[in-house]
């Protein structure tokens, strides 16, 4: 997360259905609205190295401080906003070749990354390209459960982890973090004909409507997530949690706003742009 800027412009449809394997079928009465004013926690986004791989650690630190000091950083980041990115990488095998650049991520968080056909794209990818191409190694992308990136750095199996991370004290004591690269915020969105969230203008106005809540209401977010943690509840967040209502967790966000247009949960609590990003691509 992090330059510390929170884009809530129109955005450029660079994420269609297919590129979260999702068929929409929308209409008015299913379109989603993402309460995009109401910033419900706010974060920085990292990325994750090994606790002994400081050279590393030295490097990108390194290159993101050249970028962020000639400007480059915050020009490809706000391509995946404006909507004129145009970059995809395809891996170049099956599996890592020894001196490959490999980058953990889970490729269903737009505009972080997701995947185009067998291509990926996304913000974190075309810095991981950045990256590799820097150091003179060709870039491996390893898609895989949220929940098992950190983890695949830890054992060495990736090299880094990219994946729009929220840095935590937890996850401080597992792995080494680069210097942030971007600031976002988790937004509850219903469907459109939910007032139920309308005149709410802060996220305590939120929370105290989630709170009145009884079980049956169902929050849908992606496993793993700060907008997890944020609704189960979390000591290390600092997140109380709604222990009244039912929070369910879901692979990928994008899987957590299709059970809400189809009236399977109430909410989704997700990352702004994401939110932003798939609810524009399931309104159609």
């Amino acid at each position: 997360m992090k330059m510390k800027q929170l884009i809530a412009g129109v955005l450029a449809t660079v994420a269609t259905v297919a590129t979260f394997g999702l068929a929409s079928c929308s209409n008015e009465d299913k379109e989603i609205k993402v309460m995009k004013e109401i910033l419900l926690t706010e974060e920085d986004y990292a990325f994750a190295i090994a606790k002994e791989n400081t050279a590393l650690l030295e490097e990108v630190n390194g290159l993101l401080a050249t970028w962020t000091e000639d400007g480059s950083l915050d020009k490809l980041i706000n391509s995946y906003f404006d909507g004129s990115a145009k970059f995809s990488y395809e891996n170049k095998s099956s599996s890592p070749a020894a001196n490959d650049f490999v980058m953990a991520t889970n490729a269903y968080f737009p505009p972080f990354e997701s995947k185009k056909g067998s291509a990926f794209v996304g913000v974190d990818v075309e810095i991981a390209y950045k990256l590799a191409t820097a150091m003179n190694k060709t870039l491996f992308v390893y898609d895989m459960e949220f929940d098992s990136i950190i983890s695949s750095v830890q054992t060495g199996e990736s090299d880094i982890g990219m994946a729009g991370m929220t840095v935590t004290d937890t996850r401080l004591e597992q792995v080494n973090f680069a210097t942030p690269y971007y600031s976002s915020a988790q937004v509850i969105s219903v469907l459109a004909s939910d007032t139920t969230f309308d005149a709410c203008k802060t996220a305590a106005d939120v929370e105290a409507i989630l709170k009145s809540k009884g079980s049956s209401y169902k929050i849908g977010t992606q496993n793993g997530t700060t907008g997890f943690m944020y609704s189960k509840g979390d000591a290390d967040f600092g997140y109380d949690g709604f222990t009244n209502l039912e929070t369910k967790g879901y692979t990928t966000g994008a899987l957590a706003m299709k059970d809400l247009q189809n009236g399977k949960i109430n909410a989704v609590i997700l990352d702004l742009q994401p939110s932003l990003m798939i609810s524009k691509s399931l309104n159609g």
